[in-house]
């Protein structure tokens, strides 16, 4: 058995920081005992801490590689220090939503993978038949839109539709996350259109989220299927979130790097790169999601990343409307929160049960996300004190775009481990995850 003793003076573990050997043998850990003497010593300017698991991952391999493919996703996850990833079912061709697609998506992965991951099934029209093969094939749970994806190939559910896949779903003791915006709400509101971000957001009300998560919720109640709430962005949802959770309701939600980050005051008109559904919100929302997070009704952070080529985000007519919705963030998530969080005085153990430990608990990944024994020896090591400005040229992802470019953010991420041992991008050392059934 291979055995290696990492000392740091900074390892962020389940009951806060401190000075540690973490011993890992066979690629697990198994102890972080009182400092002693490593085989690897961390500096002191720099932290140990778990590998991030980033649950929204958008890859879109096969079918709309052009977009972004496992090698360029998982090599821009290995240099934020991510070291799983759960792909998204949509925006790939085929769309994850029978056995066939997933065994299709996995095949796409030979050969390619940074670093390692899992899948999410889809549930569409039609599929309810579909989801107990792909749950027992090792899915981490299920993803629906109740509005238009914006790809033909992942059709939202309407309310009927919604209920028997959360029946369904609750059957077999899976996992729903919804994109949850309302149809109806979305068209009575002014069509996004032309130049001015005002106009675009506009177009995405947060009623929208609001009527789409009373949705959700009424079919909680009637199934006690496991739902979850992806990319919250407007604070008006938030209270619904803390009675259902207050109601016993098996509800959690995640936000957003962009969310915390970004304010809707400071996007130019014109700059489609800041687009995305739901959109990035005034500073006053912004605050609310941080109270959201400190209080425990927002759940986790993860990325969306969600990339498209240059061309579709219409840089050359900055119309909102026609610009494809997303930001490619999966390299930037653990810096862009931690610029945020440590000038609001909230330290990196935050960070780690948000980024790390709350994403892999929703997906049934539990044994990684945390530096305990038992656990995946797959860490981050992070040098919060140092700082870089945002090169879109230099980011792993496919295609060179970012509302980040030239903004100066805190932290590094300096090495990156998988199965313990440091790795390197082109190593292609990750691997499929499957939950076993």
């Amino acid at each position: 058995m291979s055995e290696t003793r990492i000392h740091a003076s900074r390892v962020i573990t389940p009951d806060g920081e401190r000075a540690a050997t973490v011993v890992v043998r066979d690629g697990m850990i198994v102890s972080v005992d009182d400092p002693g003497a490593g085989d690897v010593t961390i500096s002191d300017d720099q932290v140990l801490m778990p590998g991030l698991v980033d649950s929204h991952v958008h890859v879109n391999e096969p079918g709309r590689t052009e977009w972004e493919g496992f090698a360029t996703a998982t090599a821009a996850a290995w240099a934020g220090g991510v070291t799983t990833i759960v792909d998204m079912p949509l925006n790939s061709i085929p769309a994850t939503v029978d056995l066939s697609a997933l065994r299709t998506k996995q095949a796409s992965t030979r050969g390619k993978l940074a670093v390692d991951v899992a899948f999410w099934g889809g549930a569409v029209p039609g599929n309810a038949g579909e989801l107990r093969a792909l749950h027992d094939a090792g899915v981490v749970g299920f993803k629906c839109f109740l509005l238009d994806s914006g790809v033909p190939e992942f059709p939202p559910l309407d309310r009927a539709g919604l209920a028997e896949a959360m029946e369904v779903i609750a059957g077999f003791g899976g996992l729903l996350i919804a994109h949850a915006e309302d149809p109806e709400v979305i068209a009575s509101a002014p069509a996004a259109h032309g130049r001015r971000y005002d106009d675009f957001v506009a177009s995405r009300p947060p009623g929208a989220e609001t009527t789409a998560i009373e949705t959700l919720l009424e079919q909680t109640r009637r199934t006690g299927c496991r739902t979850h709430v992806v990319h919250l962005s407007g604070a008006a949802s938030i209270p619904l979130v803390r009675a259902a959770k207050d109601e016993g309701l098996p509800i959690t939600a995640e936000t957003c790097p962009h969310y915390l980050t970004l304010r809707a005051e400071d996007v130019p008109d014109g700059a489609t790169q800041f687009k995305c559904c739901p959109p990035i919100r005034d500073d006053v929302n912004r605050e609310l999601l941080w109270a959201g997070l400190l209080d425990g009704t927002i759940d986790c952070v993860v990325s969306d990343h969600s990339p498209c080529t240059v061309d579709a985000k219409r840089l050359d007519t900055g119309d909102f409307g026609d610009a494809w919705g997303g930001i490619a963030s999966v390299q930037l998530g653990l810096p862009a929160v931690w610029t945020e969080a440590d000038e609001r005085g909230i330290p990196l153990t935050r960070l780690a049960e948000w980024m790390c430990a709350a994403p892999a608990r929703l997906t049934g990944l539990g044994d990684r996300g945390v530096i305990a024994p038992g656990h995946r020896a797959d860490f981050a090591v992070f040098a919060p004190d140092e700082k870089f400005v945002v090169d879109p040229a230099k980011l792993r992802h496919r295609n060179p775009i970012s509302p980040y470019a030239d903004r100066t953010l805190h932290g590094v991420v300096t090495q990156t481990w998988l199965a313990g041992r440091p790795v390197d991008a082109e190593d292609r050392a990750g691997q499929m995850v499957e939950v076993p059934r």
